[in-house]
């Protein structure tokens, strides 16, 4: 095991900067994941560590060892991909142990280290099988097993859960965390799934244009953002954002037909902000100016998406036995320390 340590690290691709001086460190035996949206450089990254891409400029640290110029065979690193990259003529055994094969292992270690990842991942039963006759799932837990084999200092994954179904995605997100807990290890993982990233990381990173815009623990990143960037991706439903300005030691807000009074110093009389209000602490009153668009009813809890009159869009989570019908007239409620209030031009978050 060991941390892993970027300082000031840069991507450029000819003329085109797609990573700007990216610090960061990541401790030993962390789960760390890399997350934002497509394009935001994530797996760039995540393949400059690997040594898949060229570090422009910079410091990549694994352990005590400067690893920046290094083979990535060299880095003590293992990544599993979107795509299994199985070998269709080989057992799920053959898989697992090939690449210390191709590297000369005596076959008593390989068949120890196979027997050690397989009993890990639940695979003893499918050993002899080829990966034809497997799920996507188990595909995905022949693909992290060949890299537990190689006993790496660091694992790297990139999208692994991207091909796989709802269901599987989720027994699969579980199996990870698991994994994690059960070997220690260091783990860096890519995803633009930010449920992914709620549930599995210990510290998140959020990217966004090959910048970092916060790190921290998932409940950190939720309760505490920096920016409208990070509240709005943080969250599922995303959080609410309306037009708001300064007044009276408050903040009118048309979208409601009314003043907030959230628990932040305010910036001078007059300033434009947003308000931010997550879905989940919102309540509806019946009787108000929002319109109801519609509402998704998913069981123990509904989403009502809802219009206000200055054209504003909202989501209200819903739980309990009475909720909102497509087309009422509602109003809402909010606990005022629950608001977040953001600069209107720079998207800075205003405490």
């Amino acid at each position: 095991m060991a941390g892993v340590e970027l300082s000031d690290v840069i991507k450029r691709y000819g003329d085109v900067q797609v990573i700007h001086g990216v610090d960061l460190e990541i401790k030993e035996g962390e789960f760390c994941v890399f997350v934002g949206p497509s394009g935001c450089g994530k797996s760039t990254l995540l393949r400059m560590i690997a040594g898949l891409e060229e570090t422009t400029d910079g410091k990549i640290m694994i352990g005590p060892r400067d690893v920046t110029r290094e083979d990535p065979s060299q880095r003590g690193v293992a990544m599993v991909f979107q795509t299994y990259a199985l070998y269709p003529h080989m057992t799920v055994g053959e898989n697992m142990g090939f690449g210390l094969k191709m590297n000369g292992h005596p076959k008593s270690e390989i068949d120890s280290k196979v027997g050690e990842a397989s009993r890990i991942l639940k695979l003893d039963d499918y050993l002899k099988r080829k990966p034809a006759a497997l799920s996507g799932g188990q595909r995905q837990r022949v693909a992290i097993g060949r890299a537990i084999v190689r006993g790496p200092e660091v694992f790297l994954f990139d999208e692994p859960l991207s091909n796989l179904d709802a269901e599987l995605r989720v027994e699969m997100r579980v199996e990870i965390a698991r994994l994690h807990k059960e070997i220690g290890a260091t783990m860096i993982y890519v995803t633009h799934d930010q449920v992914e990233a709620m549930t599995m990381a210990d510290k998140i990173v959020v990217l966004r244009a090959g910048r970092i815009e916060q790190v921290g623990a998932p409940l950190e990143l939720y309760r505490n953002p920096d920016n409208r960037f990070v509240a709005g991706f943080i969250g599922s439903p995303s959080m609410n954002f309306l037009a708001g300005t300064v007044k009276g030691g408050a903040v009118e807000v048309p979208a409601l037909a009314a003043t907030v009074s959230p628990q932040v110093t305010l910036p001078a009389e007059g300033s434009k902000v947003i308000v931010g209000m997550r879905p989940e602490h919102l309540e509806l009153s019946q009787g108000g100016t929002l319109s109801v668009d519609l509402t998704e009813a998913l069981g123990g809890v509904s989403y009502a998406y809802l219009t206000a009159p200055t054209g504003e869009k909202m989501i209200v989570e819903e739980r309990g036995d009475v909720r909102s019908n497509d087309g009422d007239k509602v109003g809402l409620s909010i606990d005022p320390s629950r608001i977040m209030v953001f600069d209107a031009q720079t998207e800075a978050r205003i405490r």
